[in-house]
Formats: structure tokens, C-alpha cells, sequence
């Protein structure tokens, strides 16, 4: 059984992914932070909120599809 708090995670994340992938990661930064805060336990929206830092301070190139390139282990 899916909890409301657990929906509301669901819908900051889907709506945090949908920022991320037009670029705006300021924004998408914002979801992903409400989303951990009402779940801790949630590593997705962590994951995807540090991506979000590092493209704020180091954007991605043109024609960039999405998917982050981890640089190191």
C-alpha cells in the first residue's frame, strides 16, 4: 500500500526528473530536496539532487541527452 506522503515523494520526484531533463536544475534542485525531506530514506531524490549541484556549477554541454557521467568511482 502506497502512503500519501510516499505519493507525494512520487510526484515531487516525477516532476524534479522532468525539470532536470529540460535543464533546469535549479528548479528540479527544489523538488528533489522537498521530496527527501518528506523521506529521508528516498535515494533517488538524493542522487538526482547532488546531479543537480554539480550541473549547477558545471553545466552540461549542448545536445546533452539526460544521462549523467560519473567521473569517478
Amino acid at each position: 500500500m502506497i502512503t500519501d506522503t510516499k505519493r507525494e515523494v512520487l510526484r515531487l520526484f516525477a516532476e524534479g526528473r522532468e525539470l532536470y531533463k529540460a535543464r533546469d536544475f535549479k528548479a528540479a534542485l527544489e523538488k528533489f530536496k522537498a521530496a527527501y525531506a518528506l523521506d529521508p530514506s528516498d535515494e533517488p531524490s538524493k542522487i538526482f539532487g547532488t546531479r543537480c549541484k554539480h550541473y549547477i556549477e558545471n553545466p552540461p554541454p549542448e545536445g546533452w541527452d539526460g544521462i549523467f557521467q560519473m567521473t569517478t568511482k
